[in-house]
């Protein structure tokens, strides 16, 4: 069961692209992020073309979280239970018996604003949704764009990309800590202890030629599913074609 998430920044652009994709790598469970599309613009029909059910959460220009599958994605969770938020950046389903968690993270802005403090406060209400959705649902993959980098392997210069840094603050690394300590993995560190392999680069000066960039995209895996964690990757290809999203897919294949 190969299992996939991709932050497509804006899905009416990069839809050919997630085409092109889905049929070369042909994933099983794709985690869309940042759609950027109402609901009645889902393109659905194209993705039920090339074998995909879909199930979303989107709003205009903004946010926007989606979930495809070639099985039929069953009890479909949209947002955060309790937290009330009208921003689009949460869906949840079923897929094949394993629970599928599909997150956008809030960027955040700056340290000590207040979209910093929304961050906090949107990932501590993630951990608590996710400690229930555990007991639950114990084979579980949480997807997404976290922005947030683990660890110093994870930012291309650590002297930039330091504990005051948006991304990289003590913080947000302290939330996703507790993310762990609910029993989760991050399956690329599974396979992997390699430094500058990112998902993310920047438009700007090159980052992608000169691999100015930061692994923020995650797939993490419960521990029901630890073992079954065959492989985990970036497939940064897309990332290299004309007019790409920002992001490249991130991906853990779960054996049988």
């Amino acid at each position: 069961m190969k299992i996939a998430s991709w932050n497509v920044n804006s899905l009416n652009v990069r839809l050919p692209h997630l085409e092109q994709w889905l049929r070369d790598f042909a994933p099983d469970v794709v985690g869309l992020q940042e759609t950027k599309l109402e609901d009645h613009k889902f393109p659905d029909t194209v993705l039920a073309g090339l074998g995909y059910r879909s199930v979303f959460a989107g709003q205009k220009t903004y946010n926007g979280v989606a979930i495809l599958a070639r099985e039929a994605p069953l009890d479909v969770q949209v947002g955060i239970p309790g937290f009330e938020d009208e921003q689009k950046r949460v869906i949840a389903a079923t897929v094949n018996g394993v629970r599928i968690v599909n997150l956008y993270v809030v960027n955040g802005q700056d340290v000590g604003t207040e979209k910093y403090s929304y961050k906090l406060r949107w990932l501590d209400a993630v951990h608590g949704w996710l400690a229930g959705e555990l007991q639950r649902h114990p084979q579980l993959v949480v997807m997404g764009d976290f922005n947030i980098a683990p660890d110093d392997r994870d930012v291309f210069d650590a002297k930039v990309w330091n504990d005051n840094h948006i991304l990289t603050s003590a913080a947000e690394r302290d939330a996703l800590k507790r993310l762990y300590a609910l029993g989760l993995h991050d399956a690329f560190r599974l396979h992997s202890d390699e430094a500058g392999i990112f998902s993310w680069w920047d438009y700007r000066m090159g980052g992608l030629r000169r691999n100015l960039g930061l692994r923020i995209d995650l797939t993490l895996v419960s521990d029901a599913l630890r073992d079954r964690a065959a492989e985990s990757g970036i497939d940064r290809e897309p990332r290299t074609w004309e007019r790409p999203s920002d992001h490249a897919p991130a991906w853990v294949r779960l054996h049988a």
